[in-house]
C-alpha cells in the first residue's frame, strides 16, 4: 500500500452514521469505510467522468452510496443531516473553500466530525515560499490544486473545533506537494 493509501486507512474508517464525502471521485476511498459503523454515503462528486470511473469501486463496496453531482459549494441536503463529512485532498481544489466548508458545516449536525486528509501550506519557511512561488503555474496544469492552502486555518475560519491535528510530510513525496494536514474537527454543539 503506497503512502496516501496508508494515510487514507487512518482516516476513513472513523466516519460514522451518514456520511458527506466532498469529492468522492473515483470512490477509492471506499474499501476504507467500515460498514458496520457506516449507514450511507454521500457521494458529492460533481464531476460525470470520475462518477463513471467509480463504478467498479462502486460494485467490490458493501456500503450504500447516493450520488449528489453539484460542487461543494452547493450541497443538496438538508441542514443538519449527516453525522460525519470527509474531505481527502479535496479541499486544495475547490474554488470557493470558504462556501464549501460552510455548506459542510450547515449539513453537519450539532456535535458532527469533520475528518480531513489534506495537502498543503507548509510550516517551514522555505518548502512555503516555494508553495506560494509555484501554485499560479501548478493550479493550472493540476486541475485548481493549490499548494499553498493553510487547511487547518480554514476550517478553523468556517466555524470547526479542531480537536485533533498531525502534521507531516508524505515519505518520497516532494515537499511542497506532501504536506500533510491530518486530523478531526467537530461542528460545536
Amino acid at each position: 500500500m503506497g503512502q496516501v493509501m496508508k494515510l487514507r486507512s487512518q482516516v476513513v474508517p472513523e466516519a460514522r452514521g451518514t456520511v458527506l464525502e466532498v469529492g468522492m471521485g473515483s470512490a477509492i476511498n471506499l474499501e476504507f469505510y467500515n460498514p458496520g459503523a457506516v449507514d450511507l454515503v454521500y457521494g458529492l462528486e460533481p464531476s460525470d467522468g470520475m462518477r463513471r470511473k467509480a463504478q467498479a469501486n462502486l460494485r467490490r463496496s458493501p456500503v450504500k452510496v447516493e450520488w449528489l453531482d453539484l460542487p461543494g459549494e452547493k450541497i443538496p441536503l438538508g441542514d443538519e443531516t449527516v453525522d460525519t463529512v470527509l474531505l481527502t485532498f479535496t479541499l486544495c481544489t475547490i474554488p470557493d473553500w470558504h462556501a464549501a466548508l460552510h455548506q459542510m458545516k450547515r449539513v453537519l449536525k450539532p456535535g458532527g466530525v469533520l475528518l480531513f486528509l489534506e495537502h498543503g501550506e507548509s510550516h517551514d519557511h522555505g518548502v512555503r515560499k516555494w508553495q506560494h512561488r509555484i501554485t499560479p503555474g501548478w493550479k493550472k496544469l493540476a486541475g485548481g490544486c493549490h499548494l499553498n492552502r493553510h487547511i487547518a486555518d480554514l476550517i478553523r475560519e468556517a466555524g470547526f473545533d479542531i480537536v485533533e491535528l498531525e502534521n507531516l510530510y508524505v515519505p518520497q513525496t516532494p515537499k511542497i506537494a506532501g504536506y500533510i494536514y491530518k486530523g478531526r474537527a467537530v461542528k460545536p454543539a
